[in-house]
């Protein structure tokens, strides 16, 4: 698992002053710590740190001296400077259950021979234990057909009797649907010019 290093931020220093001195702020919260944390991290850490983990992967946080298993909450980012500006944290604590997101990806895009695909989801919401914790889901669409569909409840993770999913078992996860630009076929037509006249 990986390391991040962060310092505990004084409140005196304005989040933009800290910013354009190259960091990233932050807060640590969680069922054993009484107030939340307030944390600065170097931009370089976490830019490194996101290149693998995203909103939902578990990190080792240390922070002055004591280490945080602690999963990534949410991260705020900035179009503009086209950086992280702030990141949250939750501190694990091993027998509860925590409310997470795994991250779809789509695999084999460039193997979907006909049909668009429509990604209908980025993201599945879940509960578990720090133990259960999925931070990415691949899914493989280069098989995919005109009219198919995969659906929550055909992923892996809904099999999964450790994770409590939030996401509906019924919701379409991605489709492969045909160009709007295809020709209707002539029943359609018929029917159309009927009910206009």
């Amino acid at each position: 698992m990986n390391t991040l290093k962060a310092e505990k931020r004084s409140m005196d220093v304005k989040a933009k002053k800290l910013r354009r001195e190259g960091f990233v702020t932050g807060n640590l919260f969680g069922r054993e710590i009484e107030k939340s944390i307030p944390l600065k991290l170097t931009r370089k850490d976490v830019d490194t740190i996101l290149k693998t983990n995203g909103k939902g992967s578990q990190v080792m946080l240390e922070v002055e001296g004591k280490t945080y298993d602690a999963l990534i909450k949410e991260i705020e980012y900035n179009p503009m400077a086209r950086s992280v500006d702030e990141i949250d944290f939750q501190a694990l604590v091993s027998n509860e259950k925590v409310h997470s997101v795994a991250e779809i990806i789509f695999v084999n895009h460039d193997k979907v021979a006909e049909g668009i695909v429509e990604e209908k989801l980025t993201e599945i919401s879940y509960r578990a234990l720090p133990a259960d914790l999925v931070d990415k889901i691949r899914i493989d669409i280069g098989e995919m057909k005109i009219g198919d569909a995969i659906h929550v409840k055909d992923l892996e993770i809904a099999g999964n009797d450790k994770i409590a999913l939030m996401t509906p078992l019924d919701a379409v996860v991605v489709e492969i649907t045909a160009p709007h630009n295809a020709p209707i076929p002539e029943t359609e037509t018929g029917t159309e010019e009927t009910a206009a006249e």
